[in-house]
Order: structure tokens, then C-alpha cells, then sequence
């Protein structure tokens, strides 16, 4: 039987009086891949901070190989080999990856003069322990997201890591990167590591765990031999109640498009793109990372200029769109990144949520009506079942979902004509991701056009009544709402992968792009 590394006993851990983890007992063993599941704020996060040392808990023992602690300091969880990698990765940009990986263990030594070659050495073997090969002198900014990953694991694994927690390690990755990726996790395991990976993603779970702990408002519901559960039963537990995805069908009458792309074109993104979409359209654009799907969002939004083809708004031609033309123009955009690109962080929800209509929110003067303000956001925090305090509590504090919740409640404020949404759900829970696709669907039954971006194809099926595929930077196929219903879900899964992966065949099953 294999070694624990890591048991907690009666852990618990309360903030203002809320419990943000409850008699929580679990052991870690070594050459074990342990998979925590559960929703945004179910005490997964609180979990791994306590055990490595950035919170301090109320009560319960932490054994670490065999030492038991009341608390830890991340000096001693460290020592114990416990290593977080968060889903931002904490890499240095500007430094190379040899750099990386080499550096903490570097400080942890104490050392003041830099010993290039040591660096290398450290670099290298890390390298060899997962068996993979990568140009140390390459900067973070200028790797691939799976090389950011790989570091990560390096730098880990340099400070002679024997438990790895992994929280969310496949967000940014495409499907061969996440192959590679979950490769590797599988190696560290047979070579004697403990590796607790934290994913939304149940296919990837199910793919690599041995166990899995599910996690619900601050308890353990549950610890589970993965071959023992399935998608259904697991966000059962995560939820603790039956989760459906219901497949949209589009009921407007009106044909006349509001948006309409002819043979739009960006040099080194995409090319010949064509398609319209309708009231009560809910269009899917999917394809991997690096089709141009979400270049194309972009240009829709006037933040890239296309280089040739032409954009048809309701009939008119948008020769040169701009973000400010556009937002007067009636559409809105939910960005990939809603950390970065979606929230102004700092701020309050109320200023987020109005964020996106502070013209119609000012006088003549100039000066924003805060009564005025108060109602928009009052109201749509009550639209978006944004689960909050308060209105006026920084945007940060929200889960993951209620942050996604209010990004897209910022635009439906404004009631767009057209609106843009690239990867809605990314990084979010199963129970939110269902009331965020009934949040979508319900808009577009009322007549909003969406253009919905992602390259979750179980996500694409369920909401979109027509898909448009992409494969490198080229429009490979259409499937209209007549065909989508008509074909196995399971089937027409299977149809959209092989599609993403490969240019356009002549023969295709599925039917040939264009304007539809």
C-alpha cells in the first residue's frame, strides 16, 4: 500500500463566522493522481491554502510525512515538499524558462551571486524528470501556454516536491497540449509523486484520477475511487442535485439578420469567413486554440481591423469598426479573460455592472446619476442571480461564476442587439455553467443575437441552434439548426472534433461553410 503523505484530521477553517471548511478529513498518498471536485467556493481553494501554509486553521491537525502540525508556516509546508501551481502559474515573464525554473530553488538557498551554470543544471534535470524538451533560453512571454505549464511543473519539482497541487492546468491548453499535459501528470505519478489536481473539466478527472474528493459548502460529501463514479453521479454530489443542460431551440420569426459576414479576411488569423446571424440566433464558433475564433470576436468588436471582406450591421456596411462604435451600435462583448479584460478589479459590483452603460447613466453635465446606478445594478444582480453581500463589495470577492455572472450582466444591461461572448463558462463549475446557459438561451428566446465562442463542444451543441467550425484560421464547415437537431449528440460531437482538427475536405459529412 502505497505511503500517505499528507492527512488532515478535523480540519476546519471559519471566515466572519461562515464556514469555509468543516471536519475535513482526507489523506494524500504517494504515486496517487487525487482529483478534488466541486463548486466555486466549496473549500477546495481554502483547502490547499491551509495545507500549504498561507492560511492558519481554527482546529484539526495537519501530518505531513509522518509530522503533525497545528498550523504551517509556506516555509514548512515547502520543506514538507508541498508545492501549489495556481491557474496563473506565478512565472516571470521577461526571465527564460531556465530562469524559472531554477530560481526559487536558488533563493531557497540563500545564494547572492548567480551561478549560470548551476541554473542551467537545475533547469536540465527537471526537464529530464518529465521527459520533455524545451529551449531554456526562451523567455516566459514569448512560450506557448503548455510551456508555461511545464515550467511550472519544473520549478515545482526543483524544490524537491512530493505532493503537487494543480489547480486548473488544462484552462489555456488546446487538445494535443492537453494530451501532453496530462501525459506528463501521469508519468509523475508512477515515479512516486502525489499530485492533487483540481479541474471543472469532469472528462479530464475521469481521465487521470485514482480518487476523487468532492467538496460542498465547506465539507467533504464525499471520497471516491473514480471507477466508481460517472459524470451524472459526480455533479450530483458536487451539487447535491441533478444538473441538465437543455438543448436550445430557436422559436423567433425573424429571419432578417442582424449581423452579417461576407468573406471577412485578417492577415495571419483567419480567412474567407462567412456567415450571418439572426434574432433568436445563438451561433456556435468553435474550433482549437489558434482556428482565429477568437480573433474573429475581436474584429466583430472593433478591437482587430480586418483586412478584407465586409461586416453588415442590420444592412449597413461597418467599414472600419471601433469597441465605441460598436457599444453605441448595440453590441456587447464578454471577453475571454474576464480577470483581465472583463472586470475592473478594485472596483465595486455596482461599478462593474454599470460599467458598460455610464452614458445613459449621466446628465448633460456629465455627472452619473447614483440613484440611477444603484437601480441598474439592483436589478441586475437580481436578473443574473449574482450571489453577493453586497452590491457595493469589491467585484474580486465574488466565485469564479458570480464574476462571470456579472460581466455578462454588465452588457445585458444594456440590452445589446448583438452580443459577442468568447469562452462564457471557462474555468467555471458545473452548477453555474447551467445557469449561466439558461441565462443564454433565455436572452436569445426574447430575440438577442449571440455569436457564442468556446471549444467546449458539449457546450456548443447544447446552446447553439447553428455551428460555424474552424480549423486553422479557415471557415471548414456550417451546421444548420435542421441538421444539429437531427444528429446524435454523441455523433455530432465526434464530427465537430475531427473537424477542428483538419482543413476542409471536399467530402465533408457535414456541409460546406457560407453565408447561411
Amino acid at each position: 500500500m502505497s505511503r500517505g503523505i499528507l492527512t488532515a484530521k478535523n480540519l476546519g477553517k471559519s471566515f466572519g463566522g461562515i464556514h469555509a471548511l468543516k471536519e475535513i478529513n482526507l489523506t494524500i498518498h504517494e504515486n496517487e493522481i487525487h482529483c478534488f471536485a466541486g463548486m466555486n467556493g466549496s473549500g477546495k481553494s481554502t483547502f490547499i491554502k491551509c495545507v500549504s501554509g498561507i492560511y492558519e486553521p481554527d482546529c484539526g491537525e495537519i501530518i505531513l510525512n509522518g509530522k503533525t502540525y497545528s498550523h504551517l508556516t509556506p516555509q514548512e509546508a515547502i520543506s514538507e515538499g508541498i508545492q501549489v501551481i495556481y491557474q496563473d502559474l506565478s512565472l516571470f515573464p521577461h526571465l527564460t524558462i531556465a530562469e524559472n525554473i531554477a530560481i526559487n530553488k536558488i533563493m531557497n538557498q540563500g545564494k547572492r551571486l548567480v551561478n549560470w551554470k548551476e541554473i542551467y543544471s537545475v533547469a536540465s534535470a527537471q526537464l529530464e524528470k518529465i521527459g520533455v524538451e524545451m529551449d531554456l533560453n526562451d523567455t516566459i512571454q514569448e512560450s506557448t501556454m503548455a510551456n508555461c505549464q511545464l515550467t511550472a511543473i519544473c520549478r515545482a519539482l526543483a524544490m524537491d516536491a512530493k505532493l503537487i497541487f494543480m489547480d486548473e492546468p488544462t484552462t489555456a491548453l488546446t487538445a494535443r497540449e492537453v494530451k501532453r499535459l496530462l501525459a506528463v501528470v501521469m508519468d509523475l505519478k508512477k515515479k512516486g509523486y502525489a499530485i492533487v489536481f483540481i479541474s471543472h473539466k469532469l472528462d479530464e478527472i475521469f481521465d487521470v484520477a485514482d480518487k476523487i474528493t468532492v467538496f460542498r459548502d465547506g465539507q467533504i460529501v464525499g471520497n471516491f475511487e473514480s471507477s466508481s463514479l460517472d459524470k451524472k453521479k459526480l455533479t450530483q454530489y458536487m451539487t447535491g442535485s441533478e444538473v441538465e443542460y437543455h438543448r436550445y431551440v430557436r422559436t423567433c420569426r425573424e429571419d432578417t439578420p442582424v449581423l452579417t459576414v461576407d468573406h471577412l479576411s485578417q492577415k495571419d488569423n483567419y480567412t474567407d469567413i462567412s456567415f450571418s446571424v439572426r434574432p433568436g440566433d445563438i451561433l456556435g464558433l468553435t474550433g482549437l486554440l489558434g482556428s482565429g475564433r477568437t480573433e474573429l470576436g475581436l474584429t466583430l468588436f472593433g478591437l482587430n481591423q480586418h483586412t478584407s471582406g465586409t461586416i453588415m450591421l442590420e444592412g449597413k456596411e461597418i467599414k472600419r469598426p471601433t469597441p465605441e462604435f460598436m457599444r453605441k451600435q448595440g453590441v456587447g462583448l464578454l471577453p475571454e479573460n474576464r480577470s483581465v479584460q472583463g472586470l475592473f478589479a478594485g472596483k465595486s459590483i455596482r461599478q462593474n455592472l454599470s460599467s458598460a452603460s455610464l452614458s445613459e447613466l449621466t446628465g448633460r453635465l456629465g455627472i452619473l446619476d447614483v440613484k440611477k446606478e444603484e437601480q441598474l445594478a439592483e436589478k441586475m444582480i437580481a436578473d443574473m442571480n449574482v450571489k453577493a453581500a453586497s452590491m457595493e463589495a469589491p467585484v474580486e470577492t465574488l466565485s469564479g461564476g458570480n464574476q462571470q455572472k456579472t460581466v455578462i450582466g454588465k452588457w445585458i444591461a444594456g440590452n445589446p442587439r448583438l452580443f459577442i461572448m468568447d469562452a462564457p463558462t471557462v474555468g467555471i463549475d458545473v452548477g453555474s455553467k447551467a445557469e449561466i446557459y439558461d441565462k443564454i438561451q433565455y436572452y436569445a428566446s426574447k430575440g438577442m443575437a449571440i455569436l457564442l465562442i468556446s471549444d467546449e463542444i458539449e457546450e456548443i451543441i447544447c446552446n447553439c441552434n447553428r455551428i460555424l467550425v474552424m480549423a486553422q484560421g479557415k471557415q471548414v464547415a456550417m451546421i444548420e439548426e435542421e441538421e444539429r437537431l437531427a444528429t446524435d449528440p454523441a455523433l455530432l460531437e465526434e464530427k465537430i472534433m475531427r473537424l477542428m482538427s483538419e482543413e476542409k475536405r471536399p467530402d465533408d459529412e457535414l456541409g460546406a461553410g457560407g453565408v447561411s
